[in-house]
């Protein structure tokens, strides 16, 4: 099985003030179909580069990047645009509802993009809002929103258009804990049932017992990737977060 996403020898270098910083260095790595992986790491290990250069925001310095086996570095500006565009969404801490539109116009936004707002279309925008338990503040502004809520309108914007890709930059660092326990769930759930390929960035470890793969990075090189339940739990205590989360919600 080819997969969605996959890089090879990945840098990005940047020279400053005489000195050479490689935000990220050598990175390889494959993410496939239906899977969620989560890029962990302290500030300036590189994950939200690797993101960005996932996303076709960022040229690499050295390596290769395919998305769905095209190589992006052979792409022009116009078909990363178009590429952005009709293949990636994009959820971030940051929201950026459009403050003006209500619930339903903020998700259809990407559709009305791409040209794509037909009847079947919009029928998702339903069955989506309805999955994310939005669907009776369709019609509410985002300042009548609470910030969880908001979070699920931009998970549901992302993955209006049907994208092969996810990308989350911390998307639950502005909530609380119950509040992000129940985005990162909901955003799993959703990934896992729509095959799509799904990355998460989070300082928040607690969040990865619902990922799929970790990768840990550090000094812009990959330190670690856990596969497995096993492996992820080992790292984060998936029982004891679980009794966190359940006494701060009581």
């Amino acid at each position: 099985m080819q997969p969605i996403i996959q890089t090879k020898a990945v840098s990005k270098i940047y020279e400053t003030g005489g000195m050479t910083i490689r935000a990220v260095d050598k990175v390889d790595l494959e993410i496939n179909k239906g899977e969620f992986v989560a890029l962990v790491g302290p500030s300036g290990s590189g994950k939200t580069t690797m993101l960005a250069i996932i996303a076709a925001l960022l040229n690499p310095t050295e390596g290769e990047v395919f998305l769905r086996g095209k190589d992006l570095a052979n792409m022009s500006e116009k078909e990363r645009v178009k590429l952005r565009r009709q293949r990636i969404g994009f959820t971030f801490q940051s929201n950026n509802l459009v403050p003006y539109l209500t619930v339903q116009e903020n998700i259809e936004l990407m559709l009305r993009i791409n040209g794509n707002l037909r009847d079947e279309c919009r029928q998702r925008t339903v069955d989506i809002m309805h999955k994310l338990g939005i669907y009776e503040q369709r019609n509410k502004l985002p300042n009548q929103l609470s910030g969880g809520q908001k979070q699920r309108v931009a998970i549901a914007r992302s993955l209006i258009h049907n994208p092969s890709v996810v990308l989350a930059d911390e998307p639950t660092a502005s909530l609380d804990t119950e509040r992000a326990y129940q985005v990162v769930k909901a955003f799993a759930e959703l990934i896992h049932a729509e095959n799509k390929a799904g990355i998460m960035v989070t300082h928040d470890l607690r969040m990865v017992q619902f990922v799929d793969k970790v990768i840990q990075m550090k000094d812009g090189k990959i330190e670690a990737v856990l596969n497995t339940k096993e492996e992820i739990c080992d790292f984060v205590a998936c029982d004891q977060v679980e009794e966190e989360l359940q006494a701060e919600a009581a």
